[in-house]
């Protein structure tokens, strides 16, 4: 939802009667179902005030502007859009980035990054121009207005109010020139200019029904990573990076850039929860660096994933990706790689030693040291959350323990920005409070692009689910909680057996690693990205690192309600895993990371039946009586 929207009249009135932040403030606690951050807030009441003399220096009439705009597809909002025609009938929306900065330090490292006083603390945060471009790139992908209206213009800049422009220093270094030359920046003193500037643009008006054929446009469906990981790897841009993302991105490659000259070991800790892009930069960053004759590898525990993406890339591209396991100190030299790519790294376990590991590859050395060891620069993309086994030890912490034995700096980057189910924070930020990883369940409210819904049956949640798929091959999965026997051989007719059983409700898992697949159906590792996949139930084990248009969720009897406590809790008796058997001490916050999991894959919806009724009831404490009621109307 746009936090503020009207004509340019309107919003030069309400801030000159100073209700512009209240009203943005109750907007965005109505969109939200939370209160806007006072950072927030204060830039608000900060900028919007140097906004209203453009428009007013502008002579800008019967347009319309939209504050806070949300990115297709990410929780990311543009500051602001202003639509209107020009005097030769040309239309236009222009993006206005607002900074409140006075004092940047250019830096000359990879990439276009400026230090600043910003969030409360210095920083290093993308060049304006830089994340300017990456809303451009990113509207312009999808939103499809802008392939069939060639009369649809977009100008993008940034406004920082109170800079004062130095040439050849700060934001105006001679490294941000060519960029600056796309994406503008005007500063303090430059109000006249880009006043006429929209003037220039805007200045005929009309700017409710251009915004009006904005909005109406169709946006298309989020692009998957997997469907698009061979152009990555071909180096095509697929994917517009943003902000910390961008910042993620180019500190890898400032690091890869320092080993090799000063011969210098680095260790980088990329952390986010799902859908943040790790798995983009890590495939943006192996694509650049191969194609320079790097030695680089991307190792992931899943093989499911693995496999996913060789089958994508080609024999030649596949050589790239590899498991955890091939790293081992008698088969790869100490820094024989150039960068080693870590996805998935709180999956990363106590050794590398396996059944099949033959005795003269056995070793003691612990996987994570064997993984920092064999690499100049190794890159670990982790969400701490995500761990779900105890033969699983990777964690941000055990990393810069085993950094240290060796001596190295780690530098750390934050992903917050969130680009699955939607772009929703709120509906992930209530996931994880009503599983207790906050103190306070949030309530869900109607999500405007995200669709959350609670079937009375699994067998009304799978016939949905293939509507989907019907609709588009490979956009929907049916995973469950693993409460239920996983079937070693076939049946007597030569079947799967239908492992999965609630009321007159069958369906076999995924097919055991030990069974060749009957006709119709896939491998384990191939449940994700096969069609016959939507045929079979999938666990977390080959669900987890994969992301679905629409995702159905069984949740198991393994997770309770716990009566005198309020709150959900977990009955390691209902389990059918062996793994998550052994960890009794952290059973019940793996069986939380799971569903967090499992909840999280869908990019556009998530469906779930509950086994448990106190459970399902508990949940539904927690959503609004608007989105209550549209869970009556699902078919």
């Amino acid at each position: 939802m746009i936090i503020y929207q009207g004509t340019t009249e309107n919003f030069v009135d309400d801030v000159m009667n100073n209700r512009i932040t209240d009203v943005m403030r109750t907007n965005f606690s109505n969109s939200m179902g939370r209160e806007a951050p006072k950072a927030e807030f204060t830039s608000w009441s900060n900028s919007l005030q140097y906004l209203k003399n453009l428009i007013e220096l502008g002579q800008l009439h019967e347009n319309y502007i939209c504050l806070e705009y949300p990115v297709p597809y990410t929780s990311e909002r543009i500051d602001c859009l202003i639509f209107g025609k020009s005097e030769e009938d040309k239309e236009y929306m222009v993006l206005i980035e607002l900074k409140q900065w006075s004092d940047v330090k250019a830096l000359d490292v990879e990439g276009n990054f400026v230090e600043t006083f910003t969030g409360g603390a210095v920083r290093t945060v993308s060049h304006p121009s830089q994340q300017v471009e990456g809303y451009t790139n990113h509207l312009v992908n999808f939103v499809e207005i802008f392939e069939y209206d060639k009369n649809f213009n977009l100008v993008s800049c940034s406004y920082c109010h109170n800079y004062n422009k130095e040439d050849g220093k700060g934001l105006f270094a001679e490294n941000y020139k060519d960029l600056m030359m796309k994406y503008p920046i005007y500063t303090k003193t430059d109000v006249s200019l880009l006043a006429k500037r929209l003037k220039e643009l805007l200045h005929k008006g009309n700017g409710l029904e251009i915004f009006n054929r904005f909005m109406q446009s169709p946006v298309r469906p989020s692009k998957k990573l997997l469907e698009n990981t061979a152009k990555i790897i071909s180096n095509e841009e697929v994917f517009s990076l943003l902000n910390e993302q961008i910042v993620a991105k180019n500190l890898i490659m400032s690091k890869v850039r320092r080993a090799e000259k000063n011969n210098e070991k680095s260790v980088i800790i990329v952390k986010g929860g799902p859908g943040t892009g790790k798995s983009v930069i890590a495939l943006n960053v192996l694509a650049q660096l191969a194609s320079k004759n790097k030695k680089i590898f991307f190792g992931c525990k899943s093989k499911p994933f693995v496999e996913a993406i060789k089958e994508k890339v080609g024999r030649n591209g596949g050589m790239l990706f590899t498991n955890l396991n091939a790293f081992l100190p008698t088969k790869m030299k100490e820094n024989e790689l150039d960068v080693l790519l870590i996805d998935e790294a709180h999956r990363i376990g106590k050794t590398s030693n396996h059944q099949f590991t033959s005795a003269e590859h056995r070793t003691e050395m612990p996987q994570i040291e064997q993984l920092i060891r064999c690499s100049k620069t190794t890159v670990f993309f982790i969400d701490d959350k995500q761990v779900i086994r105890s033969l699983e030890v990777g964690s941000t912490k055990l990393i810069k323990e085993s950094a240290e034995k060796y001596g190295v700096k780690v530098d750390e980057v934050e992903l917050m920005s969130q680009f699955r189910c939607n772009g929703s924070d709120n509906y992930l930020d209530w996931i994880e409070s009503i599983l207790g990883f906050s103190s306070t369940p949030k309530v869900l409210k109607k999500q405007d692009n995200f669709d959350f819904r609670i079937f009375s049956s699994p067998s009304e949640l799978y016939d949905f689910l293939k509507k989907k798929e019907e609709i588009k091959a490979n956009s929907a999965r049916l995973t469950a909680g693993f409460c239920w026997e996983w079937s070693k051989t076939l049946d007597s007719e030569g079947n799967l057996v239908k492992d999965v059983k609630i009321g007159d409700f069958a369906m076999p898992w995924e097919t055991h690693g030990d069974i060749k697949p009957p006709k119709g159906y896939v491998k384990w590792y191939e449940w994700a990205f096969k069609p016959e996949g939507i045929k079979q139930v999938g666990c977390i084990y080959t669900a987890q690192g994969f992301e679905f248009e629409y995702v159905g969720v069984i949740v198991g009897d393994d997770l309770i309600f716990n009566k005198e406590k309020n709150c959900l809790s977990a009955d390691i008796k209902k389990t059918k895993d062996p793994v998550l058997k052994r960890g009794k001490d952290d059973f019940e916050r793996y069986v939380k990371n799971i569903y967090r999991v499992l909840m999280s894959r869908g990019m556009k919806g998530c469906y779930v039946y509950f086994c448990n009724k106190e459970v399902e009831a508990y949940f539904r404490k927690f959503i609004s009586s608007e989105l209550l009621e549209n869970f009556s109307e699902t078919k």
